[in-house]
């Protein structure tokens, strides 16, 4: 069985205008976050819980990208927006378990940035390189391990209608609009997973930022409250867009089934979102740029030896 994605548009000379755009800002994305993953791996001075998980977020992004990005230009360039239902159903799996690593991920970066702030005596003990390996490890496997559960499920659903979705992504829900069966208990495991990856991490975000804002409060010193502040800013814009995301594609009344208004939030999700979070972690981030600075210097210096 072939599934038909009707993609963005079907307009030609606009098919070819966002293959360029979509084709330029997925190269860049890809640069931006590698050279997060090597500035980190180079230099020792970002060898710290925050940067390590900031890695982690950036080859999640990048995974992002791979995993649906190819196949989007592949249907641009060509206009034939055909794929195999396996490949549909694998591009469905490993957008939903990125999007739970995320979730989860997000959750460990406000946890590490509560510590940082409220218990900075103990900071280096507590976020020890095991604990916080320990928590990257359990939000990859989460990630990957419970969208096999409504995936097994969904595979053994019957597809007997129309294949043609309306979307440029095999994304969940689209794929079990595809299904002729009973889909309810599929529909409430969906929802015990969504509520486990997203409202736990989401708990852990608001109640980490509203100790950290009555420490910052307490404090005495105004550039001490500056510092707290900033350190904060960059991974609270990257969990407003998250969650602001999801909460445009999932938290809005269904009135018919035009998906015009989830291809342009998800065309932000997939596209956009990916290529910001490593700008807004190192645009004013000073310890990135003094990276930056150290290794063109050290590159500079071993050509002119």
């Amino acid at each position: 069985m072939d599934v038909i994605l009707l993609g963005l548009t079907s307009h030609r000379r606009t098919q070819i205008a966002l293959f360029v755009a979509i084709l330029i800002i997925s190269l860049i994305t890809m640069l931006g976050n590698l050279m997060v993953i090597l500035l980190v791996q180079l230099d020792s001075r970002l060898h710290t819980p925050m940067y390590f998980f900031l890695s982690n977020l950036s080859v999640l992004e990048m995974s992002f990208v791979s995993n649906i990005v190819p196949q989007m230009l592949a249907h641009l360039l060509t206009g034939n927006g055909k794929i195999s239902f396996n490949r549909c159903t694998a591009q469905m799996y490993l957008g939903g378990a990125l999007l739970c690593t995320e979730g989860l991920l997000l959750g460990a970066m406000a946890y590490d940035r509560y510590v940082a702030i409220c218990w900075p005596l103990v900071y280096v003990m507590v976020m020890s390189k095991g604990r916080c390996l320990m928590l990257a490890a359990i939000s990859w496997a989460c990630g990957f391990l419970l969208p096999v559960v409504y995936t097994h499920c969904i595979l053994h659903l019957p597809f007997c209608g129309p294949n043609i979705i309306n979307h440029f992504i095999c994304s969940l829900q689209m794929v079990l609009r595809l299904a002729c069966g009973n889909i309810h208990h599929i529909e409430v495991i969906i929802l015990a997973i969504a509520a486990f990856v997203l409202l736990v991490p989401l708990s852990v975000i608001l109640t980490s930022y509203g100790l950290i804002i009555a420490s910052v409060v307490r404090m005495r010193s105004a550039e001490g409250r500056s510092k707290a502040f900033s350190t904060c800013a960059s991974h609270l814009a990257v969990v407003t867009m998250f969650y602001g995301s999801l909460m445009a594609l999932y938290m809005r009344p269904r009135s018919g089934t035009d998906s015009s208004h989830d291809k342009h939030v998800s065309i932000f999700h997939v596209v956009i979102t990916p290529l910001l979070n490593p700008v807004i972690y190192t645009l004013r981030n000073k310890d990135v740029h003094a990276s930056v600075a150290k290794i063109l210097c050290r590159r500079a210096a071993q050509h002119k030896g």
